[in-house]
């Protein structure tokens, strides 16, 4: 009997480049992530790290290349399926209150079965947070707050730029655990770090984008 192929990686990237002002950032780029992997990114200054994520999350056009999720091409509807975003900023709105802004990114981009607000608060240690404007809550809070929307999201491929910033040891340990119940699950991770505090204990593979030479 003829075994059935193996199932395409969540994400797949052949050839992927990119330039700005005609001067290149990173590619070009070939890489696969498959369902149960994280893949670390590391780079120096300027390798392109934010750039590499936010290229995938397609808030930036490419120059060349392909990326594909689940063995098809990745356009506008799939990656809002499948990719959730955690960038520098944490994208969430300052008068609102913690308990408000996780509704409303809920009902912008869904929500998994079974998890509730409140629950995602208690797990990222803002129980009694609810209320608490944004605005009002420090640096790690808020990031804290990015990574409860992070655990709502029924999105399979997590995007993660520098997630450990701004976060003391327990908040490390923290995202470490989630990538880790989140591969569990079935999910996969990109990871940008400078390397120091992200050993999730979880399959991993490296990917190093070499710094460009100035000119």
């Amino acid at each position: 009997m003829t075994e059935p192929p193996p199932p395409a990686p969540l994400l797949h990237v052949l050839d992927l480049r990119f330039s700005r002002d005609e001067l290149p950032i990173f590619g070009p780029l070939g890489f696969s992530v498959a369902a149960g992997e994280a893949l670390l990114v590391q780079g120096g200054n300027g390798a392109g790290k934010t750039t590499l994520l936010r290229v995938l999350a397609g808030l930036l056009r490419t120059e060349g290349g392909t990326v594909a999720i689940e063995g098809r091409h990745a356009d506008a509807a799939s990656r809002a399926r499948h990719i959730a975003y955690l960038g520098h900023l944490p994208g969430l709105k300052a008068d609102l209150s913690a308990l408000q802004n996780l509704d409303y990114l809920g009902g912008l981009h869904g929500k998994r079965p079974r998890q509730q607000p409140e629950t995602a608060l208690g797990i990222v240690g803002l129980a009694g947070f609810e209320d608490a404007a944004v605005r009002t809550l420090s640096a790690g809070q808020k990031k804290r707050l990015g990574l409860a929307r992070l655990w709502l999201s029924p999105a399979p491929l997590w995007l993660l730029d520098e997630p450990y910033a701004n976060l003391d040891l327990e908040g490390i340990t923290l995202v470490n655990r989630m990538v880790q119940a989140h591969l569990q699950a079935g999910g996969a991770a990109l990871i940008t770090t400078h390397g120091a505090y992200a050993a999730p204990p979880v399959r991993t593979r490296l990917l190093e984008l070499p710094t460009r030479a100035a000119t």
